[in-house]
């Protein structure tokens, strides 16, 4: 929640603080985030391997660390270069960190309450997103000098962040994966050379598109294509944020397994459809109809979001090779980094510029994810159980 409620609260004042504070144009923003996503992508690799050699608990602390101090050179700021470079170093390290905590709750918790903690564990953070969505609105409606505060208060929660990860949570046995050099009997094969689990993480980067769905297409095509009023966009991520709370952990329920995490892929897709074809209905409607139908395609797309993450979680711990936990982290949250790059520009030209055809394909491209992901799940555990990978704990 400490690190959700730091990351709601600088994100939520960024477009306002790189702007107005530092004195970038929004083109600048754009190419800076860009260019960060950019590192992030290659990175993602050698810092999911990275906890695998130096422990996740440690790594976790150190980039918590790492990125708080980041914060609090946020006021150094002062043109595009070291912005740029700001960005792309805060993406290392919370590349890093990201890896890092995602292989320690999968290590930490027993496989019989595991993903159950994970639901938990998101439930906590979204009440963490709107803490600090909060504590930024109020920063924004004070003006800019209290703007200017909102890296250090960022930063001071990581600290805290980071201290609470070093001291109090508990320490979880390291595996360093063994490879080639070792006996070849208990070697234990790179990541990417399970193609049935590579496959299913871009599978699931596509399903994880519902993100875009929620914070970028719905509320342009509110705006530009319906009658609805622009003050229904609150009350859209307000149901949202209210629904992951209350409803991620019954979610969870349905994926105690692989098979039952293949069933919430599906359910995920049906969502998936169901939000697409009420929203693309909005364009001929009026009225309250309009806001009803939004609201109704809202919650779909939420969701698909509650199920894809709940299949998230147990494919994870269950078609992860544990002595290279690690390396599956960074190999799976590849799939989550081709969804920032291609599907905003991509969803958005679908839609607003293609109309009703554009919500069809939207639609078919989260089908045909759900659809492959069956087999590729599938190929993924005979690998495994090819290489002789132990079972989950």
């Amino acid at each position: 929640m400490l690190s959700a409620f730091a990351t709601g609260t600088f994100l939520t004042g960024t477009a306002v603080y790189f702007t107005q504070v530092v004195g970038l144009s929004g083109a600048q923003v754009g190419l800076g985030m860009s260019v960060a996503a950019g590192v992030t992508l290659l990175l993602q690799l050698p810092m999911g391997r990275l906890s695998d050699r130096v422990g996740a608990k440690p790594l976790w602390a150190v980039a918590s660390a790492a990125e708080a101090a980041l914060y609090f050179a946020w006021p150094l700021i002062g043109g595009m270069v070291t912005f740029v470079l700001m960005l792309s170093v805060l993406a290392v390290v919370e590349t890093a960190g990201r890896n890092a905590r995602n292989v320690y709750r999968i290590a930490v918790f027993p496989r019989e309450v595991r993903v159950r903690a994970l639901a938990y564990m998101r439930a906590a953070r979204n009440v963490g997103y709107t803490l600090g969505a909060g504590a930024s609105g109020v920063a924004l409606g004070i003006g800019l000098d209290a703007v200017r505060l909102i890296p250090l208060v960022t930063g001071l929660l990581l600290v805290l962040n980071a201290l609470l990860v070093a001291t109090v949570l508990p320490v979880i046995a390291r595996q360093v994966p063994t490879g080639a050099a070792d006996d070849p009997a208990t070697a234990a094969p790179p990541a990417w050379r399970n193609p049935g689990f590579v496959v299913l993480g871009i599978c699931n980067g596509v399903l994880s598109s519902n993100q875009v769905l929620l914070n970028v297409v719905v509320p342009l095509w509110l705006v530009e294509r319906t009658d609805a009023p622009q003050t229904l966009i609150a009350w859209l991520f307000g149901t949202n944020t209210v629904l992951a709370v209350l409803l991620q952990v019954r979610a969870s329920r349905v994926a105690d397994s692989v098979d039952g995490s293949l069933r919430a892929v599906r359910w995920s897709g049906y969502a998936f459809i169901a939000s697409c074809a009420l929203i693309a209905w909005t364009h001929e409607t009026v009225g309250w109809v309009s806001i009803v139908l939004i609201w109704a395609g809202h919650v779909t797309i939420t969701g698909a979001e509650l199920w894809q993450s709940a299949a998230d979680w147990c494919f994870t711990s269950e078609l992860s090779d544990h002595r290279r936990l690690g390396d599956y982290q960074g190999v799976w949250g590849l799939g989550y980094q081709v969804e920032p790059i291609v599907f905003p520009a991509l969803y958005t030209w679908l839609a607003l510029s293609v109309g009703t055809p554009g919500w069809i394909v939207i639609a078919l491209i989260g089908v045909a994810a759900a659809v492959v992901a069956h087999p590729a799940a599938r190929a993924a555990e005979r690998h495994l159980v090819r290489v002789g990978a132990p079972v989950a704990a």
